[in-house]
């Protein structure tokens, strides 16, 4: 087995073994805390960026199958796990998941204590890094380290949105006969879709609800949105620093009034931008599948699925017409918000799962019924 090198900007080095493409490639280091659901954090568009360490300490016990891509590639700079699983067991699998991530030049460093390395970036924050193969000079990685883009101030929404407006008809389906798959809607609402790195199980909800979906690049006008007649449009997770987004949140500024909106993730981010407000980088972000999130409303508490590495700045909407409805129990940051007079609503975090909980699925059903309050106008 080859060597294979992680250096980060401040100077650590793990060492450990090369299980994906020999190749190198750096990004923003993050770990997620998900105990399943690789596949799904590897294809993530959202993950554009980033090299991803996954506190599970074993991976790859269950393989990859297309099914489960959440995007047509996987979207992570590169992987870094405890142990690749020697066997991958599942009657769904037909591939492995460190080939699946080595046929599309991922490189995946195996081996590495990976409790160390998330304490370091708990207590140091999200640092940029670098994943090597072979002999290499441990300084120059890690200057190599150091000169690659910050995700502060990066766009790359551009990188992973679709290039032309494609239709979308795929629900959700059932694995096997005890999976107990929601029942689908008859379409009856027309839905545009921005993609700004769209997740296909949201895709799969939306269908769900009765939707035919139009789904449409992330520069696209207002103007192009509302020329389609929709009865709402979504605004998409994504990866990167929002603020960048100013085109992309002044055409939602544009639509808030007109259509019912609802945002997820980055979409909910451009939403905070669209309203006035500002957003800032949370210290590691927040990865994972077990968040607690308060429904200020109703007084539920969801567990949720989350990656996301910036929030929107409460203080910035306090003399807005936006009402805060969901708070993270965890650090008390923003995780959803809506319109007091129109209807629009976004949360930070990701209803769709997948991988996660089905707490939050109440929300495209709440969107539904916001696009039919608005039709009876």
């Amino acid at each position: 087995m080859d060597k294979a090198v992680l250096a980060l900007e401040d100077g650590s080095i793990f060492e450990g073994a090369s299980f994906g493409a020999p190749v190198e490639r750096t990004g923003e280091v993050v770990f997620n805390t998900a105990i399943t659901g690789y596949q799904e954090i590897f294809t993530d568009p959202s993950y554009c960026g980033q090299i991803v360490v996954l506190t599970n300490p074993q991976i790859g016990n269950y393989g990859a199958n297309q099914a489960d891509c959440e995007a047509a590639s996987p979207y992570i700079e590169g992987l870094v796990v405890r142990e690749i699983s020697p066997v991958a067991s599942n009657w769904r699998a037909s591939d492995t998941a460190e080939h699946f991530l080595a046929q599309y030049g991922i490189p995946v460093i195996a081996d590495v204590d990976t409790r160390k390395l998330v304490r370091l970036l708990r207590n140091r924050g999200a640092l940029r890094g670098i994943i090597a193969v072979g002999e290499n000079d441990p300084d120059l990685l890690v200057q190599k380290a150091r000169n690659s883009p910050s995700m502060t101030g990066q766009n790359l929404v551009s990188r992973v949105s679709t290039a032309a407006p494609y239709d979308w008809s795929e629900g959700i389906d059932a694995v096997c006969p005890s999976d107990k798959a929601p029942a689908r809607e008859e379409p009856r609402f027309h839905v545009v879709a921005y993609d700004y790195g769209i997740k296909r199980n949201i895709l799969r909800h939306l269908v769900q609800i009765g939707s035919r979906l139009a789904v449409v690049p992330a520069d696209t006008s207002a103007e192009d949105v509302l020329s389609l007649r929709p009865d709402g449009v979504f605004l998409s997770n994504g990866p990167g620093d929002p603020e960048p987004l100013e085109r992309q949140s002044a055409e939602v500024r544009k639509l808030i009034g007109k259509v019912p909106i609802f945002g997820i993730c980055l979409g909910h981010q451009i939403l905070g931008l669209a309203f006035g407000g500002k957003t800032y980088k949370l210290k590691f972000g927040h990865h994972g599948a077990n968040h607690p999130v308060l429904n200020q409303r109703t007084g539920k508490v969801e567990i949720t699925s989350q990656n996301h590495g910036f929030c929107v700045d409460p203080d910035s909407l306090r003399h807005s017409d936006v009402e805060i409805t969901h708070m993270n129990l965890n650090d008390n940051t923003v995780e959803g918000m809506r319109h007091r007079s129109e209807p629009v609503f976004c949360v930070q975090y990701h209803p769709e799962a997948a991988p996660g909980p089905h707490d939050s699925h109440y929300l495209f059903r709440d969107f539904a019924s916001l696009m039919e309050q608005s039709r009876g106008r």
